[in-house]
């Protein structure tokens, strides 16, 4: 029996993956500063800070495979964190396991990397240009992987444009309950810009497909079918039929303005949030489905359905989640997008 180790494996994305490995036979560790919701069998916990080397140790021991999907994300907006989370935390855990002579380690890596690519689509080909501190301190996460590799580890990368599927909340909810209440929606610039998602489950299957083969590589990975922006929230606000529409709104105002509500901590939305909504960004996912036989299953338009039917299904338990370890997993406080709505 394969032993994996899943580092943030109480979050978000890190809990599915644990129960698609589970569900594929492995036996899983889960490390995390946090406990899972439930632990059944095939599945151990320990708990500790990707920051503090003895945890990190302790969690690798006896560990195959390492899945690192520990991260401060955008919505942290907390530098420091980002670089001693994202960039410290992943060098603790690179030089435990190739001390301990892990068979194979998956970094879960972020499109942020690209910052607004001059050209779309982005390959793995693409110069990273991270245009802020949670895209550069991901970056260097990846730069330590490959320095490792150097050594001898094999390490393989995987970066996912931004992620979707059921129980993923966060910066969704907010959009998820304005439709809900069939409030209007604002785009940038009419909302043509070109935007692809993942969904959780596809991503986790590329994870798994990428830990199971051997060598270092690194893949980008996406929806298959996908389109603007505009496409893809118009088709949730028919879907809903709560009276929801969409509203332009200039990106030359709407941008610097995000910037610096973010700045003075009146709107939950990061930096990395602002720079992208109204931008094209897609990859070329070509590698990915080559050299992994693998094919993402969930168009945008799919994706983003789910989630918002199982928000509706969890309505109530998601608004007393405000405050829960994952960010992704729970609501988030409006701030000044409440008056943003009042406006449209």
């Amino acid at each position: 029996m394969t032993t994996a180790l899943v580092t943030g494996g109480s979050g978000y994305f890190g809990s599915l993956l644990v129960q698609k490995l589970l569900e594929r036979g492995y036996r899983v560790r889960i490390f995390d500063v946090f406990k899972p919701d439930s632990l059944g069998d095939g599945l151990e916990f320990q708990q500790g800070d990707i920051r503090d080397p003895a945890a990190v140790r302790a969690a690798c021991r006896d560990m195959e495979l390492i899945f690192h999907t520990v991260a401060q994300q955008p919505l942290a907006k907390d530098s420091h964190l980002f670089w001693s989370v994202n960039r410290d935390g992943t060098r603790n855990l690179l030089d435990t396991c190739i001390a301990q002579r892990a068979r194979k380690v998956i970094y879960t890596s972020s499109a942020s990397i690209y910052g607004v690519p001059q050209s779309n689509p982005v390959t793995e080909e693409t110069e990273p240009t991270p245009a802020e501190d949670y895209g550069r301190a991901k970056l260097a996460g990846e730069i330590l992987c490959r320095e490792f590799v150097s050594r001898g580890l094999d390490v393989s990368i995987i970066r996912p444009r931004t992620i979707l599927g059921h129980g993923r909340m966060g910066i969704f909810q907010i959009l998820f309950e304005w439709i809900y209440q069939g409030k209007n929606v604002p785009v940038l610039d009419g909302g043509k810009n070109l935007y692809q998602f993942i969904h959780a489950d596809d991503l986790a299957e590329a994870c798994i497909l990428a830990g199971e083969k051997p060598g270092a590589q690194d893949f980008n990975c996406g929806a298959l079918s996908y389109g603007t922006m505009g496409d893809v929230l118009g088709h949730l606000c028919r879907h809903a039929g709560t009276g929801s529409q969409l509203k332009s709104l200039p990106m030359w105002l709407m941008e610097p303005a995000m910037n610096v509500f973010s700045a003075m901590g009146l709107s939950p939305l990061g930096k990395y949030h602002a720079l992208m909504y109204g931008r094209t960004m897609f990859f070329d996912i070509s590698k990915a489905m080559r050299q992994l036989n693998w094919r993402p299953k969930y168009s945008n338009d799919e994706m983003i359905i789910e989630s918002y039917e199982w928000y509706l299904q969890n309505r109530d338990t998601v608004l007393n989640s405000a405050g829960h370890a994952s960010r992704h997993k729970s609501a988030v406080k409006q701030g000044i997008l409440a008056l943003l709505q009042k406006f449209l």
